[in-house]
Parts: C-alpha cells; structure tokens; sequence
C-alpha cells in the first residue's frame, strides 16, 4: 500500500502574491464599510495622517472619505502608536484589544539609550503622573514634556514623553487625522476618548488569527515583523490545531487559516496606488510575496519615509506622488522603476487619474505624469 505524503504544499510567489493581495481587498475593492475593512486589516498605518484615506480608496468601493473622517469625529476609529511603535488609525474595538498585547513592544521600541537617560524616573509614577494631566485635558507633546521637565528637571523631556507614550494608550484626537485638516498631535488617554478600560490582558493568538486573516499565509517572522513584538510561536504553536500548513519556495513554513482566500496563482490582478507606508509593503520578514529587493532598496530612504508605490500584476513596479500645480491644478508623478508595456501604462494613467481626482477633487487641471523608467 502507497504512503499518503503529509509534507506541506509549496505555495509560489505568485501564488502568496495573490493570496497576499485578496486579503488586502487589492484584486477587488470591497463593497463594505471603511470601519470594516479596517478592522479586517487590523488597523492601517497612519504615520502620515492623510494616507489611510489613499489606503481606504484603493480597498473600499467608492469610497468617500467623509466616512473615515466621521468615524474619528464620532470616536469609532483612532490614531495611536500600536503595532512597531509606529502610528495607527484602527477601530476603538480593536484599540481595546490591540493596546495591551502589544504593549511590550511599544516599550521595548523605546530602546535601552531613552531608559539610560531616564534613570532615577520611577516608571510607575512617570505613568500615573502622566496619566494625571491627560485627565485633567488633552495635551500637546510639546505641553507634556513641559510639565515632565518640571515635574523632574535635569532629565531630558523629550526621551520622557517617549516613555509615556509606550505606558498611556495616547490618542490623537481630531481635527488630526481628518480628511484636508491639518494641525499637531493632541493627546488624549484612549481610556477617555472612548469612555472604556482596555482590554484586562494581552491576547496573542487572537493576534495572530488576526494577522493571517489579513496578511497570510505567513510564517512567525512574519508576524513578528509586523507586530513589533518578539517570541510569539508559543502563540502561534498553540493555534497549530486550528490551522493549515504551507511551504514557500525556499522551504520556509507558513501558517494560515483553514478557509481563507487562497486564489489561483493566474488570476488577474489590476493596478493599485498604494499609500505612504501602506502595510502592505511592511509587514512581512520576507516582502517577496509583493515588492522584489531591487525595487526595495529603491524604495527605503535615508529618512525612512516611505513613498506612495503602486501595483502592476500585484507587484510594486514603482513610486508615486502628487504635487500641486499653482492653486487650481495637481498633478500625479509616476515612476516607474523598470518599463511600463503599453496596456500596462494605459491602466497606470487610468488608476492614477482616479486617484487624482480623489486627492484633488477641486483642481480646475489635473495631470498624470508617468515620467521614464529607472533601473529596478
């Protein structure tokens, strides 16, 4: 009698792309709400306060970005450090949630140099302190490290305000993050904002399900990437029973959910505009699956802003960006990073005029400028 191999499937790299890119609502935009794509995505990075809204549009059937701006206003949706320590707009549900599994990576990201400074601060008391002022009012970071130099001269007020950040779920409350606002980040504890405690504990299977719902399947360097946080395949062992096991073309194993989408590695892909530190260029140990190293290393700047980019056959073939022409006039510029084939180019001017006409909805003249090819 024949033995039935159990050795895992290979999965190709088209094959994680398109996976990949079903998740992420990028092969077809989802006709849902913004609140819940972006909970499925389990937050939207939100560095720049104006790309979820590009993030939103490339994902949500016609969109309307009065929606995302209302969800903050009415307290739906919020603006914090979570996941890397960098800032995210995730739903007040999932802020609850998300706050206190991920809070060990938030104070580690602070790093060992800021604790040095900060030695002799009881970290207890710099929290309750803190804690203190917020509840009294929403405060700027510039009026935070005020008051903490005050309240412990001689020890550097910005690597302070670093560490609350890490201890105090801090929200940016409105009008940042609205749709065509602007202005600094005020603070207010999420606590308060959303009238609710946190969750009691940190949940990281829960986390993990929701990663690979959004981004797998993966392997536990991967969720770590995108976390921020270390040590998580005990967490991921424990949910072994519940889920189905891959092999990439490099022999890595992935993990992922049972029924989500894995569709077949041929299906078509469209063109995607993709926002300013979009997580779906970051969040993964290996980013083969959507960006090549070459177009990479491009990408990365020395600043570690990270650009607009956008898809062609569900891999990133370039950067783009908008800039404004006089008062009445925008124009998107395209770069691609190697040559566009001809029907390639005619989806790309397509895609990125609709984009513009979002972003620049009251320009008089908009123009796509898809500007010649560099070296990928």
């Amino acid at each position: 009698m024949a033995l039935t191999s159990t050795r895992p499937a290979t999965l190709s790299r088209r094959a994680l792309n398109r996976a990949f890119l079903a998740r992420q609502f990028l092969l077809e935009r989802a006709p849902a709400s913004a609140h819940a794509v972006i909970e499925h995505l389990t937050g939207m990075q939100a560095q720049d306060p104006q790309a979820p809204y590009v993030g939103l549009w490339s994902r949500v059937r016609d969109f309307d970005a009065e929606e995302l701006s209302t969800l903050l206003l009415e307290r739906s949706a919020v603006r914090l450090a979570l996941l890397r320590s960098t800032v995210h707009l995730v739903t007040a549900e999932d802020c609850r949630m998300l706050r206190p599994t991920l809070r060990s990576g938030l104070e580690r990201a602070v790093g060992p140099r800021v604790w040095r400074q900060l030695e002799g601060v009881d970290p207890a008391e710099l929290e309750a302190t803190g804690r203190a002022w917020l509840d009294e009012e929403p405060r700027s970071a510039a009026e935070l490290a005020r008051l903490l130099a005050e309240r412990w001269p001689g020890r550097d007020a910005s690597s302070m305000v670093l560490a609350l950040r890490a201890a105090v779920p801090l929200v940016q409350i409105p009008p940042r993050g609205l749709w065509g606002r602007s202005g600094q980040p005020v603070f207010a504890t999420a606590e308060t904002w959303l009238a609710g405690p946190m969750a009691p504990a940190a949940d990281p299977e829960l986390l993990v399900r929701r990663y690979l719902a959004a981004f797998g399947p993966a392997s536990v360097a991967d969720v770590q990437t995108w976390s921020g946080l270390t040590r998580l395949r005990p967490a991921v062992d424990a949910l072994r029973d519940e889920l189905v096991a891959f092999t990439d073309e490099n022999g890595t194993e992935l993990l992922d959910l049972p029924d989500a989408p894995r569709p077949a590695p041929d299906t078509p892909a469209p063109v995607r505009f993709l926002a300013e530190y979009d997580n779906a260029v970051l969040s993964h140990a290996d980013r083969s699956r959507i960006i090549s190293q070459g177009s990479r290393r491009r990408m990365m700047t020395r600043n570690a802003v990270i650009p607009g980019t956008f898809l062609v056959d569900g891999f990133v073939r370039g950067v783009w960006r908008k800039e404004k022409k006089g008062r009445a006039a925008a124009r998107l510029v395209v770069t691609p990073y190697a040559p566009l084939g001809a029907p390639e180019r005619e989806e790309v001017e397509r895609e990125g005029a609709a984009l513009l006409a979002f972003l620049a909805a009251g320009a008089d003249d908009r123009e796509v400028l898809v500007e010649p090819a560099g070296d990928a």
